[in-house]
């Protein structure tokens, strides 16, 4: 199995795409350290993969991205427990849509912080332990609303589209370490948050896609398996929109 003996840490685990990429790298025979709020859907989701006998493990862990400081001690803590990380996935992250004119500065400055300043705390934790190891896999999930822009989404759009610049650069600083960092960038996919949204609106979106469908969360978590694995070590810096060609 590509990912043998591995330790992942994947957030926004409990749900969505982050659940699928969390069982996706399991079933490769990751351990993976599965980062929630919500501890009632963790169990959920480490039951699940228990059930399905995969070859892998998932290790729920409760944290709240927003305290830097919690962020850190809990890089801190998975290090110790397991000797080493391999993996970061940086999924979670959150929506306060709103029109510009409309939108009150709570909106932006939370959006902010989930989507880029936690990005920013937890791959400056885990990139020291990556550096050691001298390997590591980091993969940030953005969004076509990065590359795109989006109405009603200029907090959202921005944090997607800072990730990028991000990415490429932390790509740069670590590529001689065998520290590779990528952006996957989802379309859209059908998740709960998207299942929210008017049967119209979803209908007239069908149109923009060349592949005419929708995409599913095991989609984005086959791309991230893939940029995670040994397989993608000559690969950094790079978006990959899996977006059925929403962007082009």
């Amino acid at each position: 199995m590509p990912l043998a003996n591995q330790i992942a840490i994947v957030t926004g685990a409990s749900r969505g795409i982050g659940r699928a990429i969390a069982l996706k790298l399991a079933s490769q025979s990751a351990t993976v350290v599965a980062v929630a709020r919500s501890q009632e859907r963790l169990a959920n989701l480490a039951q699940e993969a228990s059930q399905a006998k995969i070859s892998g493990t998932i290790v729920p862990r409760v944290l709240d991205l927003s305290q830097r400081v919690d962020v850190d001690a809990f890089v801190e803590q998975v290090a110790e427990e397991f000797n080493r990380i391999d993996i970061l996935v940086n999924n979670a992250g959150i929506t306060r849509d709103g029109l510009l004119l409309n939108m009150e500065d709570e909106d932006f400055e939370i959006v902010l912080t989930t989507n880029l300043r936690s990005v920013f705390w937890l791959t400056r934790s885990v990139s020291r332990y990556m550096v050691r190891g001298r390997y590591g896999r980091i993969v940030n999930i953005g969004s076509v609303s990065g590359i795109m822009g989006n109405p009603g989404q200029s907090n959202y759009a921005a944090t997607k589209a800072a990730l990028m610049g991000f990415s490429k650069t932390v790509a740069k600083e670590l590529a001689r370490r065998n520290v590779t960092c990528n952006v996957v960038a989802p379309g859209f996919i059908a998740t709960d948050m998207t299942a929210v949204l008017p049967d119209k609106y979803k209908e007239s979106l069908k149109p923009l896609i060349p592949c005419q469908k929708f995409g599913e969360p095991d989609d984005i978590a086959g791309a991230v398996a893939f940029l995670a694995s040994p397989a993608a070590g000559y690969i950094t810096g790079q978006t990959l929109a899996v977006d059925g060609g929403l962007s082009m």
